[in-house]
């Protein structure tokens, strides 16, 4: 999992406007002494590219990345020359366990407490287990690992494969595509050889999510009547009242999930992880996997929907076409591999988890407290109600019996 759970406040910033963590040194990611480095750095170089760098022009770069993914502590491109003067690069991703992340100060004590004892901070290295790389189907991939370096206090330096892009236009059907590919990968991942990556029960990290996170980052901003009384929210508090609706269920459409299929997903499947490398157009590469436990066929379609939406790349207006175009492809995807689960069933779990992990806790509240009177809200503002608007709309047409509403 690698969403927060503190609890908003009015002048917080969005959990999406954070800055980048500190450059590291090399030694630090490398987990050496500085007169170590240099020989450390060789080999592996020499080990991932077959190449010999040349240490004068190594530079270790931040890359910018949210600083409330718990088990974060930094995202890094080390790059340089070789001594044939030709460029290289790797990324080293630098995991850590989740007493050392900041935002544990937001919580209450209890609550911070098991959050600390609870969350898999080394789960992304599961994409890398022999299980889940003979999981993934002809055209999805993992980047390439090159090393783990354990470095002190429990955290883990995850050199991989820097991988070179191609640009994509996420229009219709390449978010079918993806979804035809997920699909594929989900029934792949239905098998008790797959399940037994994890030990972890059935919806656990949606479940830890919806009743640690939404309660207080979600539920109690939508019951202030004086916040949603604000000018640029009172037009909808049609939507506020729905999710509290919705709220009161929140035990009830978990356990009904946990009755669907399970896969071992993805976990954090948006556009923004799943790479168009520039050697193969036409396939993915997967990174940044998260919610790392079975969940219902269907949850990884949750961030492929939100995900540019959320970055603000792509409209809220564009919702519908994309839920549109995804189920088939992706029920098309899992029939390709024996899978035959109904649209309906597929449609329920998308949409029901959809709407717990991102329906209650997306909104702006932060930008609030900048307004001044007669100001207009942010596009991002208005697209972030859009969604939770759009995310309430697409339970209530395929939940089996949605939950009868205020008032």
């Amino acid at each position: 999992m690698d969403d927060t759970t503190a609890a908003p406040t009015r002048g917080a910033r969005s959990r999406d406007d954070l800055p980048a963590a500190p450059t590291a040194t090399l030694a630090a990611l490398l987990g050496t002494d500085e007169a170590d480095t240099a020989a450390a750095l060789d080999g592996l170089v020499h080990e991932a590219l077959g190449r010999s760098p040349d240490q004068g022009t190594t530079v270790v770069d931040s890359v910018p990345h949210a600083l409330g993914s718990p088990a974060t502590a930094g995202v890094h491109r080390v790059h340089g020359r070789d001594t044939a003067g030709a460029p290289w690069s790797l990324f080293c991703k630098v995991l850590q366990h989740v007493r050392h992340w900041s935002g544990l100060q937001q919580m209450p004590p209890p609550v911070a407490q098991h959050f600390s004892d609870t969350f898999p901070w080394r789960s992304e290295l599961e994409l890398w287990d022999p299980r889940v790389l003979a999981s993934l189907p002809r055209g999805l991939r993992a980047p390439r690992l090159h090393r783990l370096v354990e470095l002190p206090d429990d955290r883990v330096a995850v050199w991989q494969e820097d991988v070179a892009e191609r640009p994509l236009a996420w229009d219709d059907s390449a978010y079918a595509h993806a979804a035809h590919l997920l699909g594929r990968w989900n029934a792949r991942s239905t098998t008790d050889e797959v399940l037994a990556v994890t030990d972890l029960p059935p919806g656990f990290a949606l479940r830890m999510y919806a009743e640690q996170a939404v309660p207080a980052r979600g539920l109690a901003p939508l019951a202030d009547d004086d916040l949603w009384g604000h000018p640029w929210l009172a037009g909808d508090r049609d939507v506020a009242e729905a999710l509290l609706a919705l709220g009161e269920e929140i035990p009830t459409l978990l356990d009904r999930l946990d009755g669907f299929t399970q896969a071992l997903p993805h976990g954090d499947a948006s556009p923004q992880n799943l790479l168009v490398p520039a050697d193969d157009p036409d396939g993915l590469v997967a990174i940044d996997v998260s919610f790392r436990s079975p969940h219902a066929l269907g949850f990884d379609l949750g961030q492929l929907l939100v995900g540019l939406v959320h970055s603000d790349v792509v409209p809220a207006g564009r919702l519908p076409g994309i839920a549109a175009a995804v189920v088939p492809a992706y029920v098309e995807g899992l029939a390709a591999e024996g899978v035959h689960e109904t649209p309906a069933s597929v449609r329920e779990a998308f949409a029901t988890s959809a709407l717990l992990r991102s329906g209650f806790d997306g909104f702006l509240y932060g930008e609030l407290d900048g307004a001044r009177a007669g100001d207009p809200p942010s596009a991002t503002f208005t697209q972030r109600v859009g969604l939770a608007r759009f995310l309430v709309d697409l339970y209530d047409r395929t939940a089996v019996s949605p939950p009868r509403r205020r008032g």
